[in-house]
């Protein structure tokens, strides 16, 4: 079963692709546009260009996990768009739930991160 955690690193594609692509053609999209490897544990979300559906690549050491959910009705409208020229851009694990709920990721209020603090 795929567990997205805090501790993964979430990568969402900002421009649409095709989905007649699998496995092997979203890890070159992976390799390709968003300079990142496609074994490194992290999870790649990408949309199509209806805006309806969404599949997430994600390899966890011994094999790929390829899953695809498509809306019964409307549209993934809450989106992230380009930031200085960008092709993917970093969510945190509580803001991809959300974006797979077909919410507004950004007006999510949660707890900051933790991050541990450093002597000097």
């Amino acid at each position: 079963m795929l567990q997205v955690t805090p501790q993964m690193r979430v990568f969402v594609a900002v421009a649409s692709v095709d989905f007649r692509r699998g496995i092997d053609g979203l890890a070159q999209v992976v390799r390709e546009q968003l300079c990142a490897d496609p074994f490194s544990g992290g999870v790649f979300v990408f949309r199509n260009r209806g805006q309806t559906a969404v599949k997430v690549l994600v390899y966890d050491g011994q094999g790929y996990w390829l899953c695809h959910k498509r809306l019964s009705a409307g549209r993934f409208r809450y989106w992230p768009s380009v930031v200085g020229g960008e092709h993917s851009r970093a969510l945190l694990a509580h803001e991809l739930s959300v974006l797979l709920s077909g919410g507004d990721f950004e007006k999510v209020h949660a707890a900051s991160e933790w991050r541990p603090v450093r002597q000097t």
